[in-house]
């Protein structure tokens, strides 16, 4: 079972509202949801999720060894 983690540190360009167990949706500065970050079972990586309205499931954009990486990958590739 995954356990609850801290908000990890992102650019200041974004906010990060959790949504689950080491899931955080991520907003920009106009509170646009932008994807999802979320953590590996290891705590040690992250992956940057987007949603995909064809079939109506998020998919990996990327897996990151820090958030702000993640976060970073969402926030430029729109």
């Amino acid at each position: 079972m995954p356990t609850v983690m801290e908000r990890p540190t992102v650019p200041a360009a974004v906010r990060l509202l959790p949504v689950g167990a080491g899931l955080w949706r991520v907003l920009d500065d106009a509170g646009r949801a932008i994807g999802h970050l979320a953590a590996r079972e290891d705590d040690a990586r992250f992956a940057a999720l987007r949603f995909h309205a064809g079939s109506a499931r998020f998919r990996e954009v990327g897996s990151f060894w820090s958030a702000a990486e993640a976060v970073e990958c969402l926030r430029l590739s729109r």
